[in-house]
């Protein structure tokens, strides 16, 4: 039978990978149930000597600039993506760019360009908090072409240093998108749903319409009532139409939907009982 050796100082792998030498399948086992590392020959002592080596290289070494690795959102819209990073980086340069690699990234905002007079309607704005640690940048008024990989940036400069970097992916779709699709009140009180439009849908009639009941359906600047609450809609054109409950009744709780031209997204609204008064 084979022997089945322990897993104890030298014979496992530590985090650097030091200890590697060939084992058997048993010793690999018993190695896991000890929490133990221990490579079972060349071909796994590798791997997972590199494994060790390239976690422990991106804990020291990367991961000092973070962001969401994904955004949304709607054709028209802007949107503010902030940069984290660690307290060294406070006085360096920070900048945005637009592309996969560092290498082809075509910069679009840096923190030094002092001759760039930062406005609301300017395309990108970008701004440095060193206080919070975070530098923000807003694009401002986002085309479907515009999807793709950006990428926060801070420059470490000279010839040995390679710049801390982090990529994001940023979709800009066309349709509708609400800011809570589920919404809740209480009985006899006021509730407010915001449904947002891509700026194709800018001058597209608004609804807002009680799933399964096409006769409850409101178009924007209108107002109704179901079951005894009013509702109005109102649509400010700049991206978003609000609806408005008041006076809400449990039988208000229902699926609904906000359409804006052939596009529609579905919001539920649950009305909950007044509290009763305690004696």
């Amino acid at each position: 039978m084979e022997q089945i050796l322990p897993c104890h100082k030298g014979n496992c792998t530590n985090k650097y990978g030091q200890g590697h030498f060939p084992c058997s399948t048993a010793q690999i086992k018993m190695a896991s149930r000890n929490n133990c590392s221990v490579p079972a020959g060349p071909f796994l002592k590798i791997k997972l000597s590199f494994s060790i080596l390239h976690l422990h290289f991106l804990s020291v070494f990367l991961c000092k600039v973070t962001t969401e690795e994904e955004f949304t959102v709607l054709e028209g819209g802007s949107l503010t993506i902030p940069c984290h990073y660690e307290p060294q980086y406070v006085s360096y340069v920070k900048y945005w760019c637009q592309g996969r690699t560092k290498e082809f990234c075509t910069i679009l905002a840096r923190t030094d360009d002092h001759h760039l007079i930062t406005t609301a309607d300017q395309k990108v704005n970008i701004f440095d908090d060193p206080v919070q640690l975070v530098f923000t940048v807003t694009m401002n008024d986002m085309k479907e072409g515009e999807s793709g990989w950006y990428m926060c940036g801070v420059e470490i400069g000279g010839m040995w240093n390679a710049d801390d970097t982090s990529f994001t992916n940023i979709k800009v779709i066309h349709g509708m998108l609400v800011v809570n699709s589920r919404m809740s009140g209480e009985e006899g009180s006021s509730v407010t749903i915001e449904c947002l439009y891509s700026e194709r849908y800018r001058k597209s009639e608004k609804k807002w319409c009680r799933i399964g009941d096409w006769r409850s359906c409101l178009s924007t600047g209108s107002e109704g009532s179901y079951n005894g609450s009013s509702v109005a809609i109102r649509d400010d054109r700049t991206g978003a139409f609000t609806v408005t409950f008041k006076k809400l009744q449990i039988q208000d709780t229902a699926w609904y939907w906000c359409s804006a031209g052939q596009h529609k997204i579905s919001v539920h609204l649950l009305v909950t009982p007044q509290p009763t008064a305690s004696r």
